[in-house]
């Protein structure tokens, strides 16, 4: 028998999971009668899979932070699995908005995670991810999309800017360096679409056409979140939640997923 407080907790997660529900099946009857995408398909826009940190993202390297545009091939980072790693390459990415007045358009706007969002001093300061870069949290890599909770991660509308630039760092392997303090993913995959990929190719060649995630990669599109919701709606009772279902409901109900930050510099 759950006692009171206990009840009212899993009342309020019940209650938060049906109305997301709601929200989720409404949007996929929009997107049907418009005749768009169906929910849970692939986005074609190449802005939607990269993974990317925004200019100005302080990177933990082994001399102190630094902010990403700043980096170059060689730099010395420290990793989760790896010890320190030089660096291979730094993917970079541009987007432009020609319209000022207009807003931009929702695939290529970061994610905004706010200071302590994620526990106590993590991150140390917001951190801007775009929407498919992962973090590392409980031994999985979780994509920011997956944890938007409306409140202490939002997407930005980035309203000020008519420019959008995004850079990632290749190590030799993939593994997770810390961005204002957090463990977030380096690049697994080398995307042709970067503006600068002939210096990857003059390098290095070809790259390869699948590398190892260095964690396990969770992950779900709008079809998938509405089973992951209905199983957060029904655990009070019956709990058959999946790792990244607790992780999301973790953060949504105010508790702290990771520990302290790398100390600042």
């Amino acid at each position: 028998m759950l006692d009171t407080e206990n009840k009212s907790d899993a009342t309020r997660r019940t209650r938060r999971n049906l109305v997301k529900m709601s929200t989720l099946a409404a949007s996929a009857l929009l997107a049907v009668s418009i005749k768009t995408k169906p929910a849970g398909a692939t986005l074609p826009c190449t802005a939607c899979a990269i993974h990317c940190f925004l200019k100005g993202t302080p990177i933990r390297t082994a001399d102190g932070d630094k902010k990403i545009e700043d980096l170059v091939a060689g730099d010395l980072l420290p990793t989760v699995f790896g010890g320190i790693c030089p660096i291979q390459w730094i993917g970079h990415y541009r987007f432009r908005n020609t319209e000022p007045t207009n807003a931009w358009v929702q695939d290529v706007l970061p994610v905004r995670i706010a200071r302590s969002a994620l526990g106590p001093n993590m991150p140390h300061a917001d951190l801007f991810v775009t929407k498919a870069h992962a973090l590392l949290i409980d031994d999985v890599l979780v994509p920011v999309c997956n944890l938007v909770n409306g409140r202490t991660i939002t997407v930005h509308d980035a309203r000020e800017l008519n420019e959008l630039e995004f850079f990632h760092i290749k190590l030799e392997h993939h593994d997770v360096i810390y961005a204002q303090g957090t463990p977030c993913e380096t690049l697994l995959d080398v995307d042709e679409s970067a503006v600068n990929f002939v210096e990857y190719l003059r390098a290095y060649g070809q790259p390869m056409s699948k590398n190892t995630p260095c964690a396990p990669l969770l992950g779900f599109g709008p079809a998938v979140e509405m089973k992951s919701r209905f199983r957060s709606a029904i655990s009070p009772w019956f709990d058959h939640r999946h790792k990244l279902d607790i992780i999301r409901d973790r953060l949504e109900e105010g508790e702290c997923l990771l520990g302290q930050a790398e100390p600042l510099s």
